[in-house]
């Protein structure tokens, strides 16, 4: 009997043995038909620019919200900078001085100092017939022996003289008549060009005191307050350009399959309960500071982390940055 005993105590355990393996199998085959897709979750995204100036200056008015939508040219934020003014009326009147220069060396001598030339030269031509007059004069006495050569000499040193100062008073009233000489007017005019280059670099500062949208977007976030000073290059405001947007996953490379360059998923936008057509148009690995999945303690290999960026395909009505975006890997 006891043997007998243990053998059916023997045949229950292998039956009990043999349900257990059974259920665990069914188990198993169940959750795997059943089991969640893994997913792979990431956020969309818009490029942004910042809003600086080239000049330093205090916040005078900004005139722009935050989430408020720009177009390109409309004007954002005012500075104030009282030093560039200073520097534009300083730059001002330096072009003025340097035009007048210029003007006076292209026009030449006023009209008085031009009759005043004329009637000097005219006197020293009529000296000069004089001079001549009394020299041939001379000259023919001298030749009929009437006159000494002293006389004759002295009347041919006065009329050389005659000669002398009329061309010299012609030279000064041409030299009044044409201006200055061509060195000078270019310099004249170099200084002129060098001060209207003054004050168009000074306006193009006045310009950035104004600040505008070069591009159509979103005020996301505005840095300063009125009154606040800010530097060369400082940011201002950041813009969000909507028509630029993309979603952005952090995936680890197991999960690439179906990730990779050109290739074209379905993403869910749980904000919006839709789903919308995505292409992966950027691939990179974190380096070494994106987080690994260590699995060398089972004779594998580590994981790194990858950045993926794919653009919808086409325009998402009200997705904003920051809204959560799920690729299902099924």
């Amino acid at each position: 009997m006891e043997k007998k005993a243990q053998q059916l105590n023997i045949v229950l355990s292998l039956v009990v043995f043999a349900i257990v393996i059974v259920v665990v199998c069914g188990v198993g085959i169940y959750t795997y038909n059943h089991r969640e897709p893994e997913i792979v979750q990431g956020q969309a995204e818009a490029s942004e620019y910042r809003v600086s100036s080239k000049v330093p200056g205090r916040i005078l008015k900004i005139m722009v919200q935050e989430g408020q939508a720009v177009k390109a040219g409309d004007t954002l934020a005012i500075l104030d900078t009282p030093d560039i003014n200073a520097k534009q009326a300083q730059a001002e009147a330096v072009l003025s001085a340097a035009t007048a220069q210029n003007a006076k060396a292209q026009k030449g001598a006023r009209e008085e100092q031009i009759q005043g030339a004329y009637e000097l030269w005219q006197k020293a031509k009529a000296g000069l017939e004089i001079y001549e007059k009394t020299y041939n004069r001379v000259e023919n006495l001298f030749t009929q022996g009437v006159v000494s050569e002293q006389k004759r000499d002295e009347a041919k040193a006065q009329y050389d003289a005659a000669v002398a100062t009329e061309k010299a008073a012609k030279s000064q009233y041409d030299m009044a008549v044409n201006g200055a000489e061509e060195e000078v007017k270019e310099m004249a005019a170099a200084q002129m060009r060098q001060a209207e280059g003054v004050v168009a670099e000074v306006n193009s500062y006045i310009e950035e005191t104004v600040l505008t949208a070069s591009i159509d977007g979103e005020v996301s976030e505005i840095f300063p307050m009125v009154g606040e000073l800010v530097g060369t290059g400082a940011p201002i405001m950041n813009i969000a350009v909507m028509d630029d947007m993309w979603v952005s996953f952090n995936v680890r490379e197991d999960l690439l399959q179906d990730l990779v360059m050109g290739a074209v998923r379905e993403a869910y936008v749980p904000a919006l309960d839709k789903t919308v057509p995505v292409k992966v148009t950027y691939l990179r690995d974190l380096g070494s500071y994106a987080a690994w999945k260590a699995t060398k303690a089972n004779g594998q290999y580590d994981l790194k982390t990858f950045e993926v960026r794919a653009v919808p395909q086409e325009k998402v009505e009200n997705l904003r940055p920051g809204m959560t975006v799920i690729i299902d890997r099924k």
